[in-house]
């Protein structure tokens, strides 16, 4: 069977611990887009973990993790991200990488930085890890594939031939060194040494794999609304962040997708720029912001702060929707214990009239969050491992916003370790009742 765990709203909802949490029962484990340019964070037995373009399934020794097609492989990233964690004693995890991969190249972290300096004020908020010239070149057709690095004669043609374009660009545009075309050649050697021990025909052994009844999980970077067809374009990412691509990405048939898992946050978070109409300010989103994750709200790969605000139940629930969500796994319902009442944002209004739509950017940018408060339950719930044990307060709360958004919250976090889960019996699932 194939699963897939996304994000319902901007990143950062907890996906890697849901993933780390599924891959005990996995045997593989692929991301499928994005690159190194966001991270999941996971808390086990080793210790705390920022990973950027490892799968979550890394830290068990049952399991293989891939690196799909979809993704932006930054070979010297992922080379580095392995020591990381076999220096902390983790055991060598089996990694196999796509022979169709594309490979983030040097140019292209220089190109993403030297464009967020040129557009100034009106720039994307982007990592600047090169992703979205990576994929422009993917879609020019002027990418390097893992593939072609084993093909001497064919890289260096393409080596000479890109060179002479990007060189306009730098120094036309840019007003910056030229690429040398022997020095990226080498570069490209090194690469090809480093990821050689790992390339895989995957879609073939994918296709094996499920053939064989093997249990394969589909990790998504990001989420929803950075999608670039169905986000808050253009302040979204350059891959897209749905499950469905997910077949795309890694080289399977949609149809093998039978269960998908969209993480939410039981606040709101966001990195980069962007709408983001719940979103709150000052001493309330520095306490939120402080008291939220473990550790605090700060941007697995940048350290960035990230924007805070309360629950986003339009946003949540196209987010949802979009990802043709057969379960919701709510997290970090713990931080806000310390609330006396806590806002909900059940309605945007746009022009003087309430919506529960997720619309376009262009009426994005004029809404204003309505509200409704909850009670707080003022205590602390990590530990609790029973659904019934939360306080009522809490389980109103939960009821409420999966009311809201028409989706079954089957999973609860209420920490950061993988055993901080509660599983849940939603009325919805039992009754197949979905929006």
């Amino acid at each position: 069977m194939v699963k897939a765990v996304v994000g319902a709203n901007w990143g950062d909802e907890g996906k890697g611990k849901i993933t780390d949490m599924l891959a005990q029962k996995a045997d593989i484990i692929i991301r499928f887009q994005g690159g190194a340019n966001a991270g999941h964070t996971i808390v086990n037995n080793y210790g705390k973990f920022a990973l950027h373009t490892l799968p979550s399934g890394v830290f068990y020794g049952h399991t293989t993790n891939i690196i799909g097609n979809g993704v932006a492989l930054n070979i010297p990233v992922l080379m580095k991200e392995i020591k990381s964690i076999t220096d902390r004693n983790v055991p060598m995890p089996k990694i196999l990488v796509s022979d169709r991969a594309q490979i983030v190249m040097p140019y292209h972290v220089l190109f993403d930085q030297y464009e967020e300096e040129r557009l100034g004020g009106k720039s994307f908020g982007s990592t600047k890890s090169g992703i979205a010239p990576f994929y422009s070149d993917k879609y020019a057709k002027i990418g390097f594939q893992v593939s072609e690095l084993f093909d001497e004669e064919i890289l260096k043609d393409k080596v000479k031939r890109v060179a002479e374009q990007k060189n306009v660009i730098l120094e036309h545009l840019y007003h910056m060194p030229l690429i040398d075309t022997d020095e990226l050649l080498s570069t490209l050697h090194e690469y090809r040494d480093m990821i050689e021990p790992y390339v895989c025909d995957v879609a073939t052994y994918l296709y094996d794999a499920i053939n064989a009844g093997k249990e394969i999980l589909l990790e998504g970077q990001l989420g929803t609304l950075k999608d670039p067809d169905h986000g808050i374009y253009p302040m979204v990412t350059s891959s897209s962040t749905l499950a469905a691509y997910g077949a795309i990405g890694a080289g399977l048939p949609p149809y093998e997708i039978k269960e998908i898992y969209t993480v939410c946050k039981a606040y709101s978070s966001a990195v980069g720029a962007g709408a983001f109409v719940s979103e709150i300010f000052g001493d309330e989103a520095d306490e939120l912001r402080r008291r939220g994750g473990d550790g605090g709200e700060y941007g697995a790969t940048t350290g960035r702060p990230r924007r805070m605000g309360w629950f986003d139940c339009v946003a949540s629930k196209y987010g949802c929707r979009m990802q043709g969500t057969t379960d919701v796994c709510f997290t970090v319902l713990d931080v806000l214990g310390y609330l006396d009442e806590i806002p909900v944002c059940t309605g945007y209004e746009i022009d003087g009239e309430v919506t529960t739509q997720f619309p376009v950017t262009s009426k994005l940018e004029k809404a204003k969050p309505v509200f409704e408060k909850l009670p707080g339950w003022k205590c602390e719930i990590r530990g609790i491992k029973k659904y019934e044990d939360l306080p009522e307060n809490c389980r109103r709360y939960v009821e409420f916003i999966e009311e809201h958004i028409g989706y079954p919250i089957t999973h609860i976090s209420n920490g950061p370790s993988r055993e901080d889960i509660i599983y849940r019996e939603s009325p919805l699932k039992k009754n197949n009742i979905l929006n």
